[in-house]
């Protein structure tokens, strides 16, 4: 169940952030979904907000939330 919980909340993010405008709407989003995803799996909710972060941050350059 932990593994559907993840795969559903990371798709869930990468779907929010292609509607954001810009970088720094990305990377607050994905702070919030890496602080979530990682608290509900016990893991520590800072590490997992920065990560989510650089996810949200670098998703469009990535060309996966266009």
């Amino acid at each position: 169940m932990d593994k559907f919980k993840f795969t559903a909340i990371v798709a869930l993010v990468l779907a929010t952030a292609g509607c954001l405008d810009n970088d720094s709407e990305r990377a607050l989003a994905g702070a919030a979904g890496g602080a979530v995803v990682a608290g509900s799996l016990g893991g520590n909710a800072v590490a997992g907000a920065a990560v989510g972060a650089a996810a949200g941050a670098l998703c469009d350059d990535a060309k996966l939330c266009k």
